[in-house]
């Protein structure tokens, strides 16, 4: 079994929550894609900077 498959480590079932997993954007789960590992700060500064960027794009580009 891969480490990010195991229930300990997703909070609520969809957030990924593993301090020994250095990686910043882990694959998902299932499916394709990746998620943010939220036990690393810097996954989630930059996952809160893309996302500020993607509410920012249309302000400033709409005024």
């Amino acid at each position: 079994m891969n480490n990010r498959d195991e229930n300990s480590f997703w909070k609520l079932g969809v957030f990924y929550y593993n301090k020994q997993d250095k990686r910043l954007f882990p694959p998902k789960r299932t499916g394709l894609g990746w998620t943010v590992n939220f036990a690393n700060p810097f996954s989630v500064a930059l996952f809160l900077l893309i996302l500020l960027v993607i509410i920012l794009i249309p302000k400033l580009l709409l005024g």
